[in-house]
């Protein structure tokens, strides 16, 4: 069965551009005959807002949407993580990075990729003797000899047969100092669990199915197709991004705009 998701933070508003993610995801489903799911990824507590999280059902439910429930909240599944972290680490094919979040701020889903390439730190003993904080990243070194190499890794993207290249995403980071896991691992394991047949998110995750790839085959987990839909840019022709303040729904909602309005101007 045809099974997708949309799965958005809690950490603001959502915005036309999210508007058009969850809306063509939910007429796949329906098209297909299949399951649609709203996962909530909330493992950044620093930044997630239960007022945020309580927006995202009023917007979904004003759009016309329906979800299965209940809905998986990802901070209810940390163990879920720490099993699948655990596995690769006791493999051999993590270890700890010390950056600074500055530094690991662009392994941020949406912004550039972090492409660092490394290992163990030299000063590992002497750093975790006086109490650093530490993140965990993926060996690629380790993971393609544990694979016997990559050319095999193959997905299915945009209707098309995609070879992987893990090393878009370098040694990604698997477990943030802050939050005990990130973005790459809690989302395969999610689409994993939840039986996601089929990953439909905008172009700008393109790349993140490279690395997701490596991960399903490295903890022995399914691989779902992708598809890629265009991004709703704004009047600067940039994406529309919480962080730059992009006009909400329900700021739409209060100026009177109805969804009907809304589809015709994202082309649905």
């Amino acid at each position: 069965m045809f099974v997708t998701r949309f799965a958005p933070s809690p950490t603001g508003y959502l915005h036309k551009g999210h508007a058009f993610s969850a809306i063509t995801a939910h007429e796949a489903a329906r098209a297909a005959g299949g399951r649609f799911l709203l996962r909530i990824e909330d493992i950044d507590a620093a930044r997630c807002r239960p007022a945020y999280e309580a927006g995202i059902f009023e917007d979904l439910a004003w759009l016309g949407l329906d979800w299965e429930t209940p809905v998986r909240r990802q901070s209810e599944h940390m163990d879920d993580y720490a099993a699948a972290l655990e596995r690769l680490r006791a493999e051999g094919l993590l270890y700890r990075c010390f950056r600074t979040r500055a530094e690991l701020i662009a392994s941020a889903p949406h912004g550039p990729m972090d492409t660092f390439r490394g290992g163990p730190d030299p000063d590992e003993s002497a750093r975790l003797s006086a109490g650093e904080p530490f993140a965990w990243r993926l060996s690629l070194e380790a993971a393609e000899r544990r694979l016997g190499g990559f050319e095999g890794l193959t997905f299915e993207a945009d209707g098309e047969r995609v070879r992987a290249r893990p090393e878009v995403g370098g040694d990604v980071v698997l477990a943030r100092k802050d939050a005990g896991v990130a973005y790459h691992l809690a989302a395969t394991v999610d689409d994993a669990l939840q039986g996601v047949t089929c990953v439909i998110r905008g172009v700008d995750l393109k790349e993140a199915a490279h690395v997701q790839r490596l991960l399903q085959a490295l903890l022995g987990l399914p691989t779902p197709t992708y598809l890629h839909h265009r991004l709703i840019l704004g009047p600067d022709g940039k994406r529309l991004a919480k962080r730059d303040r992009a006009q909400t729904l329900r700021e739409l909602r209060a100026a009177g705009v109805t969804p009907a309005d809304l589809r015709r101007e994202l082309g649905l």
